[in-house]
């Protein structure tokens, strides 16, 4: 919600600005709110006062840095909040580890016959979980039966520690054979 929030104010400043520039203006509908195109937001007089303020200049640095510091610290959280940390489990304040859970589901899925290795990836939140395996087919794997066994055994019981909440499930399935092509399927799991 606060996200959709601060992108509607962004847009909103952006086309309000973009509103007093000749080119945006003249494709405009008639009936639609404009800034004067002689606006001023800063004269040379008013820049030049702040100029000669010795705080100004680095004050103005140092916010810009500020910005720049506190905008990469939200995109490195984002971009770390894919994986899974801890699961709740239950009404009671009891929690699984997302790596544990993820390496007990390899371990689960390395079981499945036809299966000569698996990695597997935690992602999303606890209200929202997401389970990527990559499976690696031994030289008598069939594609269709590991899909169906993985489905059936290991995706299975990540469905019933996840339960209420649904789980989605994304299978990339290699040949030990080749490694050039990947067959992949997704789906969620029920």
């Amino acid at each position: 919600m606060g996200h959709a929030v601060l992108a509607a104010a962004l847009v909103g400043a952006g086309a309000a600005l973009a509103s007093a520039t000749e080119p945006v203006r003249g494709r405009l509908p008639a009936g639609w709110p404009r800034l004067p195109a002689d606006r001023v937001w800063l004269d040379e007089d008013a820049l030049g006062r702040w100029r000669d303020r010795g705080w100004w200049t680095p004050l103005v640095i140092a916010a810009l840095c500020l910005g720049v510091v506190l905008f990469l610290w939200w995109a490195a959280g984002r971009l770390r909040s894919g994986r899974l940390r801890e699961l709740a489990l239950g009404r009671a304040d009891v929690t699984l580890s997302g790596a544990a859970l993820a390496s007990a589901v390899a371990e689960r899925a390395r079981a499945v016959r036809g299966v000569a290795d698996a990695r597997v990836v935690l992602l999303g939140r606890s209200a929202r979980l997401r389970v990527r395996v990559t499976v690696t087919l031994a030289s008598d794997g069939v594609p269709g039966a590991v899909l169906g066994a993985l489905a059936r055994e290991a995706l299975a019981e990540v469905r019933g520690v996840a339960a209420p909440r649904g789980v989605e499930a994304e299978v990339r399935v290699a040949s030990s054979r080749s490694r050039r092509g990947w067959l992949s399927g997704r789906g969620r799991v029920r």
